[in-house]
């Protein structure tokens, strides 16, 4: 009788904690809210090269592929006579926080995001995982030069880019890419290169779903499939200029849609076709070191300042929102899951904070720049409380076995941080939303974004894994998984005995 979960004093004392926990947060971001209406300066003050837009929320300009004299166009209602645009600046400043924002998000690959996953699996598969991991993440960024660029922000079609840019054809250190500021602008080079990062990191997230049982080469022709006609459409779609989303309003500061709902659909459609582990629910499959794990997930907060805060574009007042609200959604997320984990279960444990630190910076992700910092923790600690459920309960209905939660915490998460973007952009919850902000009508919006992206990647990724599975097939033999894929299919063991 003990064990049952809402029995005894003790558990209804906890839910009440609870309770009041979330009742005291809400109360008071209301009262902020409020008293920022009141108090605050008026936003017409601040210099505009400061102040973060309001409704350009992509991390991609809407002409990233513009010549020096093209790269920000004069307004098509400027009459003729008018004296041309003067020459875009580039800034230092700019430049050196972009390419450092690019060595970032790579550090939460490697070693980050390989760390991650990798203590999460037995120990005779890390190397498996880190060899998947890198290697994935280095073919998208190859084929990202090659043609990825140009199908994802050369045009300005609605549904894909074109080949106009294709091996970089035309891009060049005296070609500029356009910020969100007029008369702003970037290197193209340095454009390409982060958004190359964002590329790679997507499709490494994926193969955390099915570790431990799958072919490399199946995870090889996987990954260009789905990057070819999943990720550069999504991309194009949400991001350009022209796609249909972008034009449609939608918001994606920094990758909610294009990276984590995207590699969360396709993770759960690839642990479904590879199938479930030797046994797994008969057996326990525990993580063999949740001290990596612990370290990915450190990695990662750390190097997703340069995922979100660089999503800006600019060293401005418009990457400290994103970084701020990137520190403080985090840090709500790791304590929602930490309460949850402690009231369900009786303790919080170290891999359910690593992964409350991961949910919480999915979950802000596509709001970085685009919301305050109380509606970022707003938006961490139910993204945390969420993505618990999202692991447990969700799972367990779906009757899948992913590896490394990878749909439980990115597509959940990042379904949840896309629909409460739409809510906490509201100027009276401290948003960025202009006056004329119909909460109802973005909230639509965004969930047409989440509609549209699980659809697009789920029927791509079913089509890319049958394709695979007829090629090489998907999963290794009985023997191989029993023996480990770090022999199996690399040659190498992680530890000596």
């Amino acid at each position: 009788m003990k064990t049952r979960l809402f029995s005894g004093w003790k558990t209804r004392t906890r839910m009440l904690c609870l309770a009041a926990l979330c009742g005291l947060m809400t109360v008071g971001m209301t009262a902020t809210a409020f008293a920022a209406q009141d108090t605050a300066a008026p936003t017409t003050d601040a210099p505009a090269a400061d102040v973060a837009p309001a409704t350009d929320a992509a991390p991609a300009p809407v002409d990233a592929a513009a010549a020096p004299a093209d790269a920000v166009a004069a307004p098509a209602e400027a009459p003729a006579e008018e004296a041309p645009a003067a020459a875009p600046v580039v800034d230092k400043g700019d430049v050196a926080w972009m390419l450092t924002s690019t060595l970032l998000v790579l550090l939460m690959v490697v070693p980050g995001l390989a760390l991650f996953y990798g203590g999460m699996v037995r120990s005779k598969n890390v190397l498996s995982v880190l060899v998947q991991v890198i290697t994935v993440f280095s073919l998208l960024v190859v084929l990202w030069i090659v043609y990825g660029y140009s199908l994802a922000f050369s045009g300005a079609g609605p549904w894909i880019g074109n080949l106009d840019k294709l091996f970089l054809t035309g891009v060049g250190i005296d070609t500029l890419a356009a910020t969100f500021t007029d008369g702003v602008a970037l290197p193209e080079y340095v454009f390409v290169a982060f958004q190359s990062t964002f590329a790679g990191i997507t499709g490494a997230l994926i193969v955390g779903a099915f570790a431990e049982r799958i072919k490399f080469a199946a995870v090889i022709l996987f990954s260009v499939l789905w990057f070819t006609f999943g990720y550069l459409p999504i991309a194009h779609i949400v991001w350009a200029g022209g796609g249909y989303l972008f034009e449609k309003g939608a918001l994606d500061f920094a990758g909610g849609t294009v990276v984590h709902i995207n590699a969360g659909v396709a993770g759960l459609v690839g642990a479904y076709f590879v199938g479930k582990r030797l046994g797994y629910g008969q057996t326990a499959l525990k993580p063999h070191n949740v001290t990596l794990t612990y370290v990915g997930a450190s990695l990662l907060w750390v190097g997703w300042f340069g995922f979100n805060a660089g999503s800006n574009l600019e060293a401005t007042a418009g990457a400290a929102l994103a970084f701020i609200n990137t520190l403080v959604a985090t840090a709500a997320a790791v304590i929602a899951w930490a309460l949850a984990e402690k009231i369900f279960k009786g303790k919080s444990s170290a891999l359910g904070v690593a992964s409350g630190a991961v949910a919480g910076l999915v979950g802000i992700t596509p709001a970085a720049g685009l919301v305050g910092p109380f509606g970022a923790v707003a938006i961490g600690f139910i993204a945390g409380l969420v993505c618990v459920w999202g692991v447990t309960g969700l799972k367990r209905l779906l009757k899948v076995d992913d590896t490394a939660d990878v749909f439980g915490v990115h597509a959940v998460g990042g379904i949840v941080g896309a629909i409460l973007t739409g809510v906490f952009y509201a100027p009276g919850l401290g948003g960025q939303g202009g006056e004329d902000f119909d909460m109802v009508a973005q909230v639509t919006t965004q969930a047409l974004g989440v509609g549209l992206t699980i659809v697009w990647i789920g029927v791509v990724s079913v089509i890319a894994f049958l394709i695979a599975k007829v090629v090489f097939g998907l999963r290794v033999a009985e023997d191989a998984e029993r023996e480990g894929l770090d022999i199996a299919s690399h040659g190498e063991s992680a530890y000596e005995a």
